[in-house]
């Protein structure tokens, strides 16, 4: 989770750095409200995959999970 945490911080890192560097060649106004529409965007989708994660790797749907498979496994024809 430490690194999805971190790729978020790099990614909205980049994201500033760049919006900095075109803020001087864009005219005022709501030019930049874009890219920090897709830096949240961002954070949300990589929010919601860390919860998804931690989800499907508890312990119990991870045993269902294997049992799918394995029912899947042993099913006869």
């Amino acid at each position: 989770m430490y690194k999805a945490v971190q790729a978020v911080q790099t990614a909205v890192v980049r994201v500033a750095r760049a919006v900095r560097v075109r803020r001087g060649a864009v005219v005022r106004g709501d030019a930049g409200m874009a890219t920090a529409e897709y830096a949240m965007g961002l954070v949300a989708a990589v929010a919601f995959a860390v919860v998804l994660y931690k989800v499907v790797t508890s312990g119990a749907v991870s045993a269902e999970l294997q049992s799918i498979v394995k029912r899947a496994l042993d099913a006869q024809v």
